[in-house]
C-alpha cells in the first residue's frame, strides 16, 4: 500500500477501500503488467473485474448500479496505490474513466441516458473516453474543426480525433464537436458516439514514450449519424461543461503526479539500502542521504497541498486556479524527483525492468495532458488579476 499511516484527509472507510483496491491491484493487475506493457493495451476484463469489485463508478447513484458516494477521496486512493504497485498505464484507463468521463455522464444525463448508460459504465462492461484533441488544435479548444450537423433526429458528425485515451477500448466516447461552425466557445456541443456506429473508425494504437499499456488512439468520424438523443447536456453548452469538469481531472493527473514521485523515492530507499559500492552501502553516502531528504521533503510538501486540494473538491469548492497550481506543481515535483530517483540507481535505472525506468518515462506526459504547464500558468496569472 502507499502509505503506511492514514492522512488527515482519509477516514476508516478511505483507508479500508484502500486496503481492498491494493489487494485488487496485486491479484489484477502486477502480474500481467508487463506483458499489457508489450501489448500496448489492458484487456477488457480489467474494466469488468474492477466494476465487478465496486472500484468504478463510485459515484454513480446506487440505482444504476454505483457506489452512490461522490468523494473524489476514493479516486485518489485508485491512483495512489496504482502508483505505488508501479501498474500505472493500466491505472490510467480506469482513472479516466472514474474520474474524468464518468463525471460528465452523472451531471448531463438525462434519465433516459443514465438508465441506458450509467449500469454499464459502473460495471466495467461500457469503458469510456473523451475526444477533444484533434490533429490540428491542442490547447485552443474552441478552434476544434470537428462538425455535427443537426438532421432532424440526427446529428452528422465530421472530424478526427488524437491522442484519446481508452480509443481502442472505449465503448462510449463523448466527442466534442461545433454544432454551430459560426460560433467558437458558444458552438460547441459533446455527443456520445456508441461502439460500432457506422462511420466511426479507430485509426492505430499509438506508439508513446511511456504508459504504454494505456490505448491510446486516433478517431475517425465519417458522416456518422449519431441519434439527436446521444446529445450530453445542453446544446452549445459544451465550453463551459468541460470547463466545470476540467477541476477534477486536473487534480486527477496532480495525485497521480505526487504518488509517482513518493513511489519513486520508497523504491529508491529499498535499492540504495542493498546496492553497495566502495565496499559499503550507497545509502551510506553523504550525498544519496541529501538527494533523498530533498525529495522526500518535496513529495511530502507538495503531499499536503494536493490533499488540501481534494478537501476542497469533495467539498465543492475546488477553483480552478487552486486545481491548475496543484497540477504544475505535483507533475513537476513528478518529473524532478522521479529524474533524481533514477540517477542513484545507477545503469539499473534505465532498464525498462525496473518501475523506475517506467515511471521515467510514464511521468513525461503529465505536464502535457490535462492541460499544459503552461495553460496552467496562465489559469494562475489570471486568478492574480494579471
Amino acid at each position: 500500500m502507499s502509505t503506511a499511516t492514514p492522512r488527515p484527509l482519509f477516514e476508516a472507510e478511505h483507508e479500508a477501500f484502500r486496503e481492498s483496491f491494493a489487494a485488487f491491484v496485486a491479484k489484477e493487475l502486477v502480474p500481467d503488467y508487463l506483458q499489457w506493457e508489450q501489448d500496448g493495451i489492458v484487456p477488457r476484463e480489467v474494466f469488468r473485474r474492477a466494476g465487478q469489485f465496486g472500484f468504478l463508478g463510485m459515484a454513480i447513484p446506487e440505482q444504476y448500479g454505483g457506489g452512490g458516494v461522490d468523494d473524489f477521496r476514493f479516486n485518489q486512493v485508485i491512483g495512489e496505490e496504482g502508483a505505488a504497485a508501479g501498474v500505472t498505464g493500466a491505472i490510467a484507463g480506469i482513472t479516466l474513466h472514474n474520474d474524468v468521463c464518468t463525471p460528465y455522464f452523472t451531471e448531463y444525463c438525462t434519465d433516459e441516458q443514465a438508465a441506458r448508460w450509467l449500469p454499464g459504465i459502473a460495471a466495467g462492461e461500457l469503458i469510456t473516453a473523451i475526444a477533444m484533441t484533434e490533429p490540428g488544435t491542442g490547447s485552443d479548444l474552441a478552434g476544434i474543426a470537428a462538425t455535427a450537423v443537426r438532421d432532424g433526429d440526427e446529428y452528422v458528425l465530421n472530424g478526427s480525433k488524437t491522442f484519446i485515451t481508452n480509443g481502442i477500448n472505449a465503448d462510449l466516447v463523448i466527442v466534442v464537436a461545433k454544432t454551430d461552425p459560426t460560433q467558437r466557445h458558444t458552438g460547441m456541443s459533446l455527443l456520445v458516439v456508441e461502439r460500432d456506429t457506422p462511420g466511426f473508425e479507430r485509426g492505430r494504437n499509438l506508439d508513446k514514450v511511456g504508459l504504454h499499456s494505456q490505448d491510446t488512439a486516433e478517431l475517425f468520424f465519417t458522416d456518422v449519424r449519431v441519434p439527436a438523443a446521444n446529445l450530453l447536456g445542453e446544446e452549445g453548452k459544451a465550453f463551459a461543461h468541460l470547463t466545470h469538469n476540467l477541476a477534477q481531472e486536473r487534480m486527477s493527473i496532480a495525485v497521480y503526479g505526487v504518488a509517482m514521485a513518493r513511489a519513486a523515492v520508497g523504491w529508491t530507499l529499498e535499492y540504495v539500502r542493498d546496492r553497495t559500492a566502495f565496499g559499503t552501502s550507497i545509502g551510506s553516502f553523504q550525498n544519496t542521504k541529501f538527494v533523498l531528504a530533498e525529495c522526500q521533503t518535496e513529495v511530502d510538501v507538495t503531499q499536503a497541498f494536493v490533499d488540501q486540494c481534494v478537501a476542497a473538491l469533495a467539498a465543492k469548492q475546488l477553483t480552478a486556479a487552486e486545481a491548475a497550481k496543484a497540477k504544475l506543481w505535483a507533475t513537476q515535483v513528478q518529473q524532478r524527483v522521479i529524474d533524481r530517483c533514477l540517477q542513484l540507481f545507477g545503469g539499473y535505472g534505465y532498464m525498462t525492468e525496473y518501475p523506475i525506468a517506467r515511471a521515467y518515462a510514464d511521468a513525461r506526459v503529465t505536464s502535457i495532458y490535462g492541460g499544459t504547464s503552461e495553460v496552467m500558468k496562465t489559469i494562475i496569472a489570471k486568478s492574480m488579476g494579471l
